[in-house]
């Protein structure tokens, strides 16, 4: 069945479906009265419905059942993500949502050469569709929020919140995913992903020195579209299928 997320206030006896999704749902889905739907809270909680009844621009749906969204990871990730060239950061915001990351925020780090300025905005705003429909597409119980771009530093100072924080560095030889997974008895992790070129000695030490964990990807270096990905697979994977949390 198809998900679609809606606000909590649209929740109430039945659920309303607003706008570009109403629209989606009939003119592109072509559903019936009676057929069947998802709809997601954006909390982790799915509620299987039926619509009762197409409006203006708006569907009603009736309640049938309320569960708990089963699709979200049993850890939260956030993707400190420096900023890379040309739509570079829209694959990894569709990919990195699918596999299951809680939030991502874009760094200007010192190999980043994009420099959006006026077009901040528009850019947050479209990134937040795709996390937005890479929810969808996935099944996820929440849709991840696309932050504000912060420096380096703030990016590092926002880590803090969290339980840990890791960044993959090329020249890390001992500790890697495996071995920092088997330590790690949080809730929430920080990955810093760096920009084409990777991190700057001067950033990985500032990193190391505010208790960042540098980590070893393999004998290979990875392109920064790559390296967000494999990080969260594999966290999630092995959060999933072991008992460290």
């Amino acid at each position: 069945m198809t998900k679609f997320f809606v606000n909590k206030e649209q929740i109430e006896k039945q659920i309303t479906i607003l706008e570009e999704d109403a629209k989606h749902i009939k003119t592109v889905l072509r559903k019936k009265e009676g057929e069947k739907l998802i709809i997601c809270d954006g909390e982790g909680i799915d509620y299987i419905c039926s619509i009762n009844c197409f409006e203006q621009n708006t569907v009603i749906a009736d309640i049938i059942e309320k569960q708990y969204c089963e699709s979200e990871p049993p850890i939260k990730i956030t993707l400190f993500q420096g900023l890379p060239k040309a739509d570079k950061m829209e694959l990894i915001i569709q990919k990195c949502v699918e596999l299951g990351v809680d939030s991502i925020v874009p760094v200007a780090t010192e190999h980043s050469v994009v420099k959006l300025d006026k077009k901040e905005q528009k850019k947050l705003e479209r990134w937040q569709k795709i996390a937005e429909a890479a929810a969808k597409q996935s099944g996820r119980g929440k849709i991840p929020q696309i932050g504000n771009i912060l420096s380096f530093e703030q990016a590092l100072q926002q880590s803090k919140k969290l339980d840990s924080a890791i960044i993959p560095y090329e020249k890390e030889q001992k500790r890697n995913l495996k071995e920092f997974i088997k330590c790690f008895r949080g809730k929430s992790i920080g990955v810093f992903i760096g920009a084409e070129g990777g991190f700057s000695e001067q950033e990985i030490a500032q990193a190391i020195e505010q208790n960042v964990i540098p980590v070893t990807l393999g004998k290979r270096i990875l392109r920064t579209e790559t390296a967000g990905m494999i990080t969260t697979a594999i966290l999630i994977y092995e959060m999933e299928q072991g008992d460290n949390i």
